[in-house]
């Protein structure tokens, strides 16, 4: 019997996490945080119950943010939104070593993630349900992990050093290119320059198109002034109309 495409998604996810378990950071970083692992039981919740939706675009994310996967497993996932919209709360573990000022509290985490927030706020909006939008649509980040600097600091894959980098996206990059192959995605669409910009890198012999939305993130002075409007209008201009 064929494997679906969310048993080979959860595949994929479990074999990008060995990888980059194998890799070390130095500092500035110096905590690691990866939810594909500790939060293993609501990740692959996610991926069992909506990577075999049928979707034709993929929404490729950079990585974790602290108060979002980090806690729930769930790519942008802000609590409530992965709870209460999506249906996932299942018990999150702790990372090897954590930072004091940035526990994994899972879903009791108190502080709310804009950019998830604003996403999954937008795809409830826009399509009433979860099965609605997750046959149009799958969100993905790049990279499953969270990088911390002593001080407590988010610090972004794309400021790694260059030798971390390359071991880094070499993994993500293959984890990317089995992903697209494995659920038949038509677009890949990088939530930010980050992105968009691996999946042209990942993707050179990939039969799909590729292109970007502005990323939700309140640092971005565009998000803030309309990030649902300025998505779709950009889903539009590339031929991805939404309801």
């Amino acid at each position: 019997m064929a494997e679906s495409a969310s048993g080979r998604a959860v595949e994929i996810a479990r074999c990008l996490s060995g990888r980059l378990g194998a890799l070390s950071f130095a500092p500035p970083v110096a905590f690691v945080y990866d939810p594909t692992d500790y939060a293993r039981a609501s990740h692959e919740a996610y991926l069992t119950r909506y990577a075999d939706r049928g979707a034709q675009v993929l929404m490729l994310g950079m990585n974790p943010g602290p108060f979002g996967m980090a806690q729930t497993g769930v790519p942008f996932g802000e609590v409530a939104a992965a709870r209460d919209w999506l249906g996932i709360c299942e018990p999150v573990g702790k990372p090897p070593a954590e930072h004091d000022k940035r526990p994994i509290l899972g879903f009791d985490c108190p502080r709310s993630e804009v950019s998830g927030r604003r996403l999954w706020g937008w795809a409830a909006a826009r399509f009433g349900t979860p099965e609605a939008f997750f046959e149009r649509f799958f969100v993905w980040n790049f990279c499953p992990l969270a990088f911390l600097e002593q001080g407590g600091r988010n610090r972004t894959p794309d400021k790694l050093p260059a030798a971390e980098r390359a071991a880094l996206f070499d993994a993500c990059d293959e984890a990317l290119r089995q992903l697209v192959a494995a659920l038949g995605f038509t677009h890949v669409l990088g939530i930010g320059a980050f992105a968009e910009a691996r999946a042209r890198a990942a993707l050179t012999e990939a039969d799909v198109t590729i292109g970007r939305v502005l990323h939700p993130s309140p640092a971005s002075p565009l998000a803030n002034q309309g990030w649902q409007a300025a998505a779709e209008r950009q889903l539009k201009e590339q031929g991805i109309p939404v309801p």
